[in-house]
């Protein structure tokens, strides 16, 4: 599979509608999976691949790395010997569509605890709660959701499994209007005692942090290719910067701007910030392929790449809109939605006060 340049043109040239109409990307949906995008394949591939996706059209690229990040679990999973979600991987192979049903309203402890109740029926487990940010809320056709069961044969655990679109008891609602990435179509999703099968639980965990090798899956993904996303993002930024320098001719000079040194050097800037991003995560990304083992590390600088590339993102946009000029910042501008996707990068976990406090316990260990 690649992307070719034919598709990431039609991808791009689609991507201003869907931003005006707060549509879903269904079009690109069907091509990506026509091209076999949805397969597995390593996590430094899919990186690679989101960044480049990303520069086309950021929220199709953040659509698809929920997709991805289940895929890629997976892959973590059976490259270290555990088949326990080999399923999955055949599943993408033949084109399910794979969406994340976690993130909940008022829960900052992310995958710590939840606060959606799980119950035990016959033949399964009942899950009741709202879940938030569901991208590819319209498509997925599996929903890897989690809750808590209290009355676990140990006490309290956290349950995780898949639903699918066919199961009863799971309600998309039509709420996601936002100032970027609208694309992604990310309703909430109300689960009302649906049901997820014996079959189709793929983790027991207890409550609170923990190093089990799922939980590891998820972080390293998740983390890694949200940080490729919004590098991507920076990376057209930097180009389309770098063009509109190009174009303007000062009145004071009768010079191309492109040779004012406070310009050159804003680019120089947001290039050199820029540049840090690729061996980061794409160094780590082999990592995880590679099955490295780096201990009590793994969790600093994995929220520490995703927190290094949302960040540096934001200010390489910032940079290209400055040298832009007043163009920029018209609504029909693509800077102008690079602006507002990029700022999306806050919002997703770690965010700022959780990466710093885990680089703090790495450091200094748990608070007393």
């Amino acid at each position: 599979m690649s992307l070719t340049p034919d598709l990431l043109a039609r991808i791009r040239e689609r991507a201003p509608q869907y931003d005006r109409d707060n549509a879903f990307f269904a079009e690109d949906l069907a091509e990506l999976r026509a091209a076999g995008y949805l397969a597995p394949r390593s996590l430094l591939d899919t990186a690679r691949d989101q960044r480049l996706l990303a520069a086309h059209a950021p929220a199709t690229a953040l659509g698809i790395n929920m997709h991805h990040v289940w895929v890629g679990v997976a892959r973590v999973l059976h490259d270290r010997g555990d088949t326990s979600l080999d399923g999955v991987l055949r599943e993408a192979e033949a084109g399910e569509l794979f969406a994340f049903g976690n993130s909940e309203p008022g829960n900052d402890l992310v995958l710590w605890d939840s606060l959606t109740k799980v119950e035990t029926v016959d033949g399964g487990y009942s899950f009741t709660g709202t879940k938030i940010f569901t991208s590819l809320a319209p498509a997925w056709t599996r929903l890897g959701v989690f809750g808590k069961q209290q009355d676990g044969p140990d006490g309290p655990r956290l349950v995780h499994g898949f639903l699918t679109r066919d199961d009863a008891g799971v309600t998309t609602l039509d709420d996601w209007d936002t100032l970027g990435m609208r694309a992604t179509a990310s309703h909430t999703t109300r689960l009302d005692h649906a049901v997820v099968p014996t079959e189709r639980i793929s983790r027991f965990l207890p409550v609170g942090p923990n190093a089990d090798p799922f939980v590891f899956g998820i972080f390293a993904n998740f983390l890694l290719l949200i940080g490729s996303v919004y590098a991507g993002i920076a990376d057209r930024a930097l180009e389309l910067g770098v063009a509109a320098v190009h174009k303007r001719t000062s009145l004071k000079t009768g010079e191309s701007y492109a040779h004012d040194p406070d310009i050159r050097w804003r680019l120089a800037d947001a290039a050199l910030a820029l540049d840090a991003l690729r061996p980061d995560l794409e160094g780590l990304a082999a990592d995880v392929d590679g099955l490295v083992d780096h201990g009590g590390d793994w969790f600093r600088l994995l929220t520490g790449a995703k927190h290094r590339a949302t960040e540096t993102a934001r200010r390489v946009v910032d940079q290209a809109m400055r040298v832009a000029g007043g163009n920029g910042y018209r609504s029909s501008s693509e800077l102008a939605r690079l602006q507002r996707d990029v700022l999306a990068g806050i919002y997703h976990p770690s965010d700022t006060e959780s990466v710093h406090a885990t680089v703090a316990t790495n450091l200094l260990g748990p608070l007393p």
